[in-house]
């Protein structure tokens, strides 16, 4: 029996990187979990790879942008497994550069996938576990649930050339301490872990400076140049970027049974780093 056994999950953003670990880990530990991307092979491999345990999994395509797909998401939680009890807020990305460069729609875009998906997401869920928690409550039986926002330190103490991601991450921390209010009395708790430097595909360094997504028609470059990137490293006290397991423990830890009177909390999983 593991920690999480029959908890029901959901994982936005859980095909490759941090989100697939989290998904992995959650799994591993006894939950059924809905899995998210973009694209459908990536959710098709975390799915597999879950199956392949002996977890029980599946899939929901499509971007968290999209106005329905709160709704999906919650959705196929319930139909599948008949309920929810932990939400991961996960899926995203950077598309970088200084204000004056900066276009509305490179503003938009990053505001809609890190903080208009996670609140379409948590809307969607709110009929849910109200009607959960109440037929819980008559029943003379209390289960806890979990809300994990995904975070950067970036939203904490700002980062040059990030200001659209900066903003949208600073606004999960209001969001996240706001639900911890509304869902108290759901037996909710409501909390953000803030990541530092996670290597995934996104930060890996980048030595010709032409890698790149592609996020829905945008070409959007990515990773961080090698010698930036080991500066970088040299100024977290651990001495180097976290895995993305290692993030994943770091949500996990708010999903225990351990912590089921922490909330509106920011854990920041950095090696030791803060702005």
């Amino acid at each position: 029996m593991g920690t999480l056994q029959d908890k029901v999950a959901i994982v936005s953003g859980s095909g490759r990187g941090i989100g697939r670990e989290i998904a992995l880990k959650l799994a591993s530990e006894g939950a059924k979990v809905v899995v998210n991307d973009l694209d459908a092979e990536p959710a098709k491999e975390t799915v597999a790879a879950i199956e392949g345990a002996g977890g029980a999994a599946v899939s929901c395509i499509g971007s968290v942008t999209d106005a329905d797909f709160g709704d999906r998401f919650v959705a196929a939680a319930v139909d599948n497994f008949g309920g929810l009890d932990i939400i991961i807020n996960n899926a995203g990305y950077t598309w970088d550069t200084v204000i004056q460069k900066m276009t509305d729609e490179q503003w938009d875009a990053i505001l809609d996938v890190h903080l208009k998906a996670p609140f379409r997401i948590l809307r969607a869920a709110q009929p849910v576990i109200s009607g959960l928690a109440k037929k819980e409550a008559a029943a003379g039986a209390v289960t806890c649930r979990k809300v994990v926002n995904i975070s950067s330190i970036a939203g904490l103490g700002g980062n040059a050339g990030q200001v659209n991601y900066a903003a949208a991450k600073a606004g999960i921390t209001g969001l996240t301490k706001t639900l911890a209010k509304e869902w108290g009395r759901y037996n909710v708790t409501v909390n953000t872990v803030a990541f530092g430097l996670i290597r995934t595909r996104l930060t890996e360094a980048a030595a010709g400076g032409d890698a790149e997504i592609d996020v829905q028609g945008n070409k959007i470059k990515v990773g961080v140049n090698p010698a930036l990137l080991g500066a970088m490293e040299k100024m977290i006290p651990l001495g180097r970027a976290g895995t993305p397991a290692e993030a994943a423990g770091s949500v996990y830890l708010l999903c225990l049974p351990e912590s089921d009177y922490v909330s509106a909390q920011t854990l920041i999983c950095g090696g030791g780093f803060f702005v």
